[in-house]
This record gives C-alpha cells, sequence and structure tokens, in this order.
C-alpha cells in the first residue's frame, strides 16, 4: 500500500497521480502498486511540485512496518531517531 500527501502542487500532478491511485481527500493518494511504479512516482512528483511539497508512505519490513519521505515545502519534517522515523509539528503550526 502506498499514502502521498501532496501540498500546494499543481493540479496537473494531482491529475497524473489519479491514474494509479484513488483520491479520497483532496491532495490524498491511496493505492497498491509495485516498487517499481512507486519510485517513478516519486520522480515524477519531485521533478514537478514547483513550490509545493509531497509526502509518501509505503509499507515495508521494518519495525515499524513503513517507510517515509517528504520533499518540498511540507508543513511538517521527517525526523530519524535511531532508525525510527518520526514527524515533527514546528511550532507555529499547532
Amino acid at each position: 500500500m502506498i499514502v502521498m500527501i501532496l501540498e500546494r502542487v499543481p493540479s496537473s500532478l494531482r491529475g497524473t497521480l489519479s491514474r494509479w491511485l484513488i483520491e479520497p481527500s483532496r491532495g490524498v493518494f491511496v493505492g497498491h502498486v509495485s516498487g517499481m511504479v512507486r519510485e517513478q512516482l516519486w520522480d515524477k512528483c519531485k521533478n514537478n511540485k514547483h513550490t509545493g511539497g509531497v509526502v509518501q508512505v509505503w509499507n515495508s519490513n521494518n519495525e515499524q512496518r513503513f517507510k517515509m519521505r517528504m520533499v518540498g515545502n511540507t508543513k511538517r519534517r521527517l525526523l530519524d531517531l535511531e532508525g525510527l522515523q518520526l514527524v515533527e509539528i514546528p511550532r507555529g503550526e499547532l
């Protein structure tokens, strides 16, 4: 399973993702794709996000059972704490 969250990106990028994933809420995409397609979607988002940001979460065989990555201008930051991925919310965002 894969989840992608797009913030302030062009609508054309959202349209591209809707070919592969469903969009249950604006900017949130969910689906089940191969690892190769996941990487291609990530590359497409990285190259076309403009001033926005992208978060990608997918299932993995680790302690948390998932991995995350972020690129661009998102409202949160990804932290790695001894192998655990955590999300930090800046003080002004609460």
